[in-house]
């Protein structure tokens, strides 16, 4: 089978399109899936800079979500038949499993079936941002309905499904954009009040829209610096969440005043520690979420798609930052 490569880490270049044995079931409960797309996230970029996340280490065929068809299923497989359209997070973080590729071998557990109002693209772009999101505003931040969500770069990958989640569970959602178009993007999703962090201050916007009781839950996906200003804009007794290491510097003081909670959210915890009841639990998101998305609740925004050998230029175009929405590799 085709695969893209990563032998040493290093830029984009690095990615090498390569000709790899097509893996083979090996056990009763997996499924082998014919991939028609695969997700690129920015983790993938900072696996490909730093080094592989598992032990197997190099070489490793990089990408955590995927979406495709059955094509063969071990003997005790019951939830899926070949020719069944399926999604899933798995795989992407060492070693020669990975979404970047023709083919992947799977337990049939961690694959739901393909929500019906989106195409394989779509699927495959969201799963782990879908993941991400659920559990930081329903699993970390305990989002209950009526309450006022503040969600960091509502036009990115997580942070635009975050917007719609939040709005599903009938809460009220604020975010941050660079610009008008994003704005009019974040606003399409549900957003009801937008803060253009290049020109706004975030506190004085957020205490505006909340009537200067800040809000309810923050979600931080930019990292430890708006981590930090986001504490000011909190309600007293709120849920701050991070997706990203807040860093060293980080002063609590006046998050300990407003007796905070503060959560902090890595989805790959379930892969990465091998915690088939977390995985599991993802399962179930997922299947929720394509719920959502068949109800028309929820929408994935692909803003371009690569051929699986263009995985470099997919890469690259994310490290410029800015990117809205998420990309996807395309198999032939």
């Amino acid at each position: 089978m085709k695969a893209i490569e990563m032998r040493e880490t290093g830029e984009p270049s690095v990615l090498q399109w390569v000709e790899r044995p097509r893996p083979e079931i090996a056990g009763p409960e997996e499924i082998l899936v014919k991939l028609s797309a695969a997700g690129v996230n920015p983790v993938d970029t900072k696996i490909r800079r730093n080094g592989p996340l598992a032990p197997e280490g190099l070489p490793a065929i990089l990408g955590c979500d995927g979406a495709g068809v059955v094509e063969a299923v071990g003997e005790s497989v019951i939830r899926f038949k070949p020719g069944d359209e399926v999604w899933f997070c798995h795989g992407g973080l060492g070693g020669s499993v990975g979404n970047y590729a023709e083919y992947i071998v799977l337990d049939q557990h961690l694959a739901q079936a393909r929500p019906r109002a989106i195409d394989m693209v779509e699927a495959a772009a969201a799963p782990l941002v879908l993941l991400t999101a659920w559990e930081a505003l329903h699993d970390r931040a305990r989002l209950v309905e009526g309450q006022r969500v503040l969600i960091h770069g509502g036009a990115g990958g997580v942070g635009h499904v975050a917007i719609q989640l939040a709005r599903a569970a009938g809460a009220r959602v604020c975010t941050t954009v660079s610009s008008a178009e994003k704005a009019d993007f974040a606003h399409a999703l549900g957003a009801e009040y937008c803060i253009n962090y290049r020109e706004e201050d975030l506190v004085e916007s957020v205490m505006e829209w909340t009537e200067g009781q800040g809000v309810d839950i923050a979600l931080d996906t930019v990292g430890p610096e708006v981590f930090r200003g986001t504490i000011p804009a909190m309600a007293q007794y709120g849920d701050l969440v991070t997706i990203l290491d807040p860093g060293p510097e980080l002063d609590l003081k006046e998050a300990r005043l407003r007796n905070l909670r503060i959560g902090l959210e890595l989805m790959l915890t379930p892969m990465l520690r091998s915690l088939p009841r977390a995985r599991a639990h993802q399962g179930e998101i997922l299947r929720r979420c394509g719920d959502l998305i068949d109800n028309g609740e929820l929408r994935i925004q692909v803003s371009q798609t690569f051929p699986l050998e263009q995985a470099a230029q997919a890469h690259t175009l994310i490290e410029q930052g800015h990117v809205t929405g998420k990309l996807a590799l395309v198999m032939a």
